[in-house]
């Protein structure tokens, strides 16, 4: 198939920029020190890639992730960075042979992990962006809590969400150091070899974490594009012309088609989107109809849970159609 022939709208993924992500991260991280979060793109065929180049322990954000990754024989070391209350179904995947370890913040959560199977929990501390995680000064107390439930305590973990897309990187690395000393306070009390953290924002400038969370690096969005991070723009939101006036055109992808929490998509070539609808896009300068839009997503994460499959191409080739297979929950 070439790229001319695949129906819009299609989610497209330079194979060659995601290749040269993937080898760029692992230079940075290698082996241990990343653990790609599977949430920036629930494929398991990306993520077979990202084992191949060395990352073979993986962060999940659902349960539907842990199992998907199970089956396609990637759970050898996974992170439910979540809460749950009902952890019956990690509890079968551990008994199947898979390694999954549960975030935890609070004794409601310590208990249903325990009663759900699991043996490993890691202690979610709050170190900023309020969200979960538990306040660190309670993050000791809840480590024994664990400890006396028959749970092993491998580590805290903590997400500088609030900073990773911080601007002035000079801003963004003193904010990092300031989320990743509270969790260093907690992880003085709570013990275990785990310090996990953060983003591909801060990927290169957190050195307190163990290993990083980073999972947006490996197709990128225009979000993170802006704060010059050695990484390609590999995903795009093909769409075709369907209507045009003099002053703009409509193409057919909208927000059924792309996460917008970060704003608009934008157009790879010359041109300004000026807003979406639901299966719209409207753009401008005009331009006929049939041309092609390429329109690089502002957050990939959720952009990529409204496709069922990603085209993976090189040049005008589409060289593969994997199933973005971790979607729902």
């Amino acid at each position: 198939m070439r790229v001319s022939e695949v129906q819009t709208p299609a989610l497209l993924v330079n194979a060659d920029a995601l290749d040269r992500n993937i080898a760029t991260m692992a230079e940075a991280l290698p082996g241990d020190r990343l653990r790609p979060h599977v949430k920036a793109h629930k494929c398991t065929s990306l993520a077979l890639r990202q084992a191949a180049a060395g990352h073979r322990g993986f962060t999940c954000a659902t349960i539907r992730e842990c199992e998907g990754m199970a089956a396609a024989g990637l759970g050898e070391d996974l992170l439910l960075a979540n809460e749950v209350l009902d952890a019956s179904r990690i509890g079968s995947l551990i008994e199947a042979g898979a390694r999954v370890s549960v975030a935890v913040d609070s004794p409601e959560t310590i208990g249903a992990a325990a009663s759900g199977g699991v043996r490993e929990v890691v202690i979610d501390v709050n170190v900023g962006l309020p969200r979960c995680g538990c306040a660190p000064e309670d993050a000791g107390g809840l480590a024994d809590l664990a400890r006396q439930q028959g749970l092993q305590v491998r580590g805290v973990m903590g997400y500088e969400g609030h900073v990773v897309g911080l601007a002035d990187a000079a801003v963004r690395a003193d904010r990092c150091r300031t989320a990743m000393e509270l969790l260093l306070t907690a992880h003085a009390d709570v013990g275990g070899d785990l310090v996990t953290a953060g983003g591909t924002g801060t990927y290169a400038m957190n050195t307190w974490a163990t290993e990083i969370e980073a999972g947006s690096y490996a197709l990128m969005d225009t979000a993170y594009g802006q704060l010059g991070l050695p990484f390609e723009q590999a995903a795009f939101v093909l769409a075709a012309v369907i209507s045009s006036s003099p002053g703009w055109a409509v193409g057919n992808a909208g927000l059924k088609a792309f996460g917008m929490d970060h704003g608009n998509p934008s157009l790879a070539d010359d041109g300004t989107v000026l807003f979406c609808s639901d299966e719209h896009v409207t753009v401008t300068p005009s331009r006929p109809v049939g041309d092609r839009l390429w329109l690089a997503p502002a957050h990939i994460d959720p952009t990529m849970a409204y496709h069922e499959r990603l085209y993976l191409f090189s040049g005008d080739s589409v060289v593969d159609i994997w199933p973005v297979d971790l979607r729902g929950w």
